[in-house]
């Protein structure tokens, strides 16, 4: 893993209007924790960008006026609009002690389901994991080139040498869904299906009606057999 370098300036003053006064200058008000007495240093707000704004993990060299000491960034704080850092809190570490860390997720591989109209979603842009210093990667390639429809790369899948897993063993990290537009697109085609469905099911206009009279027309009155004359009144018997 790779590692930033952040020189700091113990800290004489603390509360929030000493917070304040340093982060106008530019500073970040920063705790050094672990390995006995917490260290309260500012360090210049420029030193971070390659610490926070990345994709990836890294180990921090802590130069805090002359004492030197390897660390990880354990928790940042941000303002809520400005996104400006307003602290951050590091932790001592030694090569023979484990450590957690979230460490970027990144998909690699393509997936089956996206060549039939799906997108590749990620669920878990870092994931949680213990390890020894000398073990711990910068990132975690998430391998997706067998996923399908609504199938998941979940944290059980993964298995990486001296990498112990903390989130949940059925957390999905990578997922093939179905787009919005091909969701819209099947939509459509059944709408268009029932349509056609219940337009072959009506009868066509001006067709002749099924056998049978319709209710309420009164029934045709029977043919006279060929050659049949009618009838006539019988005379009278005198």
């Amino acid at each position: 893993m790779k590692t930033v370098e952040i020189i700091g300036y113990h800290r004489a003053n603390l509360g929030k209007t000493a917070a304040e006064t340093i982060r106008k200058d530019g500073l970040v008000p920063c705790v050094l924790y672990g390995g006995g007495e917490q260290v309260h240093f500012s360090a210049p707000v420029i030193l971070f960008r390659e610490l926070v704004y990345t994709n990836e993990a890294h180990f921090v060299h802590l130069d805090i006026e002359g004492d030197e000491c390897q660390a990880i960034l354990q928790e940042i704080q941000f303002h809520p609009v400005s996104e400006i850092i307003l602290h951050a809190d590091f932790l001592r570490i030694a090569e023979d002690r484990k450590i957690k860390m979230d460490i970027p997720t990144r998909l690699v591989g393509k997936a089956p389901g996206v060549d039939k109209g799906g997108a590749l979603v990620r669920k878990r842009a870092t994931l949680k994991v213990v390890a020894l210093p000398k073990d711990m990667p910068d990132h975690i390639d998430v391998d997706c080139s067998e996923l399908d429809f609504h199938h998941a790369v979940k944290v059980s899948d993964m298995k990486i040498p001296n990498l112990t897993f903390v989130d949940p063993p059925k957390a999905s990290i990578a997922v093939v869904e179905i787009s919005r537009a091909t969701k819209l697109a099947a939509e459509d085609a059944a709408k268009a299906a029932e349509t056609a469905a219940a337009s072959a099911a009506a009868p066509e206009a001006g067709a002749p009606a099924a056998a049978g009279a319709a209710p309420g027309t009164p029934a045709p009155a029977a043919d006279a057999k060929k050659g049949d004359a009618p009838k006539k009144d019988e005379g009278k018997k005198k």
